[in-house]
């Protein structure tokens, strides 16, 4: 074959070749473009966030918005967190700068963050000295399960994660209807769902874990209180009458609660023996592993309409 034969023959597939790196650079310069353009987005309590680009330095200052940034696939964007931050395992390697009480700004000041993400339920003053700061500030909030995967979406679009955020809103959202079709049909208990004692501290209508009582089939004694964590007496508990009393705290502490409630043998928690230890952090901190630990709580109060059917047929 002549030179002039070879080129023609090659030429098809120089022109191929060309073609692909056109599309390569093109799709390269798109993804860039993307990675560098200014974003707006919604934060839970429904204000905008705008930063010139997805958030790619994140300070988390609660557990459960570390565990929602890498349910939305950017775990590993979070530079800094608070203690108590240990969902999944991969957040435990993040380094510590403070707590839900206590933060170091001057370590969140050289950490120089795009963004600091916390819950709006939290300490005020917090997010107070944030604001004052100005660094973009993101506020989480999840009232409901169902919630749980919009949240986790809206950090995929702050952080540009949104193909990683999407699956993980979607794996969450099936985890729960299967829960809901679970505990549907279960005889409903009444519950106080107690979380310190001295005074005594339980959680109202709009708090997350009211909403894990509702999916398991289960309706906590104060509702109706607006609070997220209010008090409330003793006599106010023996008036409303729980069927079950659980305690979710660390079993030294949660034994002794209990304890004190066998002091009222004539409530119908203790007739039936349904004063439950429930010991689980990823119960209180708010975050996706909330729904395990949703199920694990479920079927605890199973056992509890057992024995108050056994206790009713004696």
């Amino acid at each position: 074959m002549n030179v002039q034969a070879m080129n023609e023959n090659l030429w098809p597939l120089r022109a191929a070749h060309a073609s692909c790196l056109a599309l390569i650079a093109a799709a390269a310069l798109e993804a860039c473009a993307a990675a560098n353009a200014a974003t707006t987005v919604l934060d839970d309590a429904g204000r905008a966030v705008s930063l010139p680009h997805p958030a790619r330095r994140i300070v988390s200052l609660a557990p459960s918005s570390t565990e929602l940034l890498f349910a939305a696939g950017a775990g590993d964007r979070v530079i800094a967190t608070v203690e108590f931050s240990d969902e999944p395992p991969a957040a435990r390697r993040v380094p510590r700068i403070g707590d839900s009480n206590a933060v170091d700004f001057e370590q969140l000041i050289v950490l120089h963050p795009d963004v600091v993400v916390l819950w709006s339920g939290g300490n005020p003053s917090q997010a107070a000295r944030v604001a004052s700061l100005h660094i973009p500030l993101y506020r989480e909030q999840v009232s409901a399960l169902a919630d749980l995967p919009a949240s986790v979406r809206r950090l995929g679009e702050l952080t540009g994660t949104q193909d990683r955020a999407a699956s993980s809103a979607a794996a969450l959202a099936a985890e729960l209807a299967a829960l809901r079709a679970r505990y549907s049909n279960r005889a409903p208990l009444s519950v106080l769902l107690q979380v310190w004692s001295h005074p005594i501290y339980t959680v109202g209508g709009t708090q997350l874990m009211s909403d894990s009582l509702r999916v398991c089939g289960a309706r906590n004694i104060f509702e109706d209180l607006t609070a997220l964590g209010p008090a409330v007496t003793v006599e106010a508990v023996l008036a409303r009458d729980p069927d079950v009393i659980v305690a979710a705290a660390p079993q030294s502490s949660a034994a002794e609660w209990l304890a004190e409630w066998r002091k009222f043998p004539h409530l119908k928690a203790v007739r039936a023996d349904n004063l439950i230890l429930f010991e689980d952090p990823r119960f209180v901190r708010l975050g996706p592993s909330v729904l395990p630990a949703t199920a694990a709580l479920c079927t605890a109060l199973d056992a509890a309409r057992a024995r108050r059917g056994a206790a009713a047929a004696r």
